[in-house]
C-alpha cells in the first residue's frame, strides 16, 4: 500500500502546483492589464490600452494550458487509485488530446475570467478614457 500511496503523493503535488501556476496567471493577468490602463492614462495619446488584449490572451491560452495538464493529472489519480500495488509503476504518462484542451480553454472559470476581463479592455476602450 506504500508504493500506492507514494504515487498517488507525486501526481497530488503535480495537481497542486497546476492549481497554483493558475492562480499566479490570474494575478498576473489583471496586474498587467491595470498597469496599462495607468501607463494609458499618464501618457497624452498613448494607446497603451489596445496592447491589454496580448497579455489576456496568452495568460488566457497558459490558464488554459494548466487547467488542461490539471484534468490530465487528475485522470492519473483515478486510474492509479484503483490499481492494485503491484502494478503501481509510478508513471506519469497521461492520455492527452487537444479538443480536451480546448475544452480547458473554454470551460467555465477561465471563459468567465478572462471573458470578463476582455469585456471591461473593450468598454473602456470604445468608452474612451476614463
Amino acid at each position: 500500500m506504500d508504493r500506492k500511496i507514494k504515487h498517488l503523493e507525486f501526481i497530488q503535488n503535480v495537481i497542486s502546483r497546476m492549481n497554483h501556476n493558475s492562480f499566479l496567471l490570474k494575478g498576473w493577468a489583471v496586474t498587467l492589464v491595470v498597469a496599462l490602463f495607468a501607463i494609458d492614462i499618464s501618457k497624452e495619446n498613448a494607446n497603451f490600452l489596445k496592447l491589454s488584449f496580448l497579455p489576456v490572451f496568452m495568460f488566457w491560452v497558459l490558464d488554459g494550458y494548466f487547467l488542461y495538464q490539471e484534468r490530465l493529472f487528475r485522470n492519473l489519480y483515478d486510474d492509479v487509485r484503483v490499481k492494485r500495488e503491484d502494478e503501481i509503476d509510478f508513471s506519469m504518462r497521461r492520455k492527452s488530446s487537444i479538443c480536451k484542451y480546448f475544452g480547458a480553454l473554454f470551460s467555465k472559470t477561465i471563459f468567465l475570467f478572462y471573458g470578463i476581463l476582455t469585456v471591461i479592455i473593450a468598454y473602456i476602450l470604445n468608452r474612451g478614457r476614463f
